[in-house]
């Protein structure tokens, strides 16, 4: 099989993907936590949207994230679905929001940047099971760029199978 006829079945492996809602459940400021008895970690919740229209290969997405330290971070940003087949999804994607530190970890800016990358499997009925490592941080608009990295279980779910 020519490396062009496989790269065009990999890519077609996403034509069908609807909009999705996510809900993600996770470990925040997972990094220190393992090297540091000191971290501000937490539990993660997330619920984001996630369009189906692209423009090019980027998919746009909102969400709002909430720990159990009464952080809340809500953003929006670009997203990419890297296809490994019908059933494999690597989703890098990049977002920008407010951030509310709570009695949790001061990220010392409002503005914060987030990043992550994501491996999933997806299902027959288009839901997705994944796994995705975030950081957000200021990138260095504010004094200080501590950073915090976030571990996060995701289920999605296509828009349609809730109406």
């Amino acid at each position: 099989m020519s490396f062009t006829t496989e790269f065009a079945s990999k890519a077609y492996a996403g034509e069908d993907d609807s909009a999705l809602i996510s809900f993600g459940v996770g470990y925040f400021d997972a990094l220190r936590a393992v090297k540091d008895d000191d971290a501000d970690d937490a539990a993660d919740f997330r619920l984001e949207y996630r369009h189906d229209e692209k423009l090019w290969i980027f998919k746009p997405w909102a969400g709002v994230e909430v720990t159990s330290e009464g952080g809340i971070w809500g953003g929006a940003g670009i997203l990419v679905d890297i296809y490994f087949g019908k059933n494999v999804v690597l989703t890098p994607n990049f977002g920008v929001g407010a951030f509310e530190e709570g009695s949790g970890l001061d990220l010392d800016s409002v503005i914060e940047f987030r990043s992550q990358i994501e491996l999933a499997y997806r299902f027959e009925d288009r839901s997705r099971l994944g796994f995705a490592i975030s950081h957000i941080s200021n990138a260095g608009i504010g004094d200080e760029n501590p950073g915090t990295e976030i571990a996060t279980i995701y289920y999605h779910l296509p828009l349609e199978k809730l109406f």
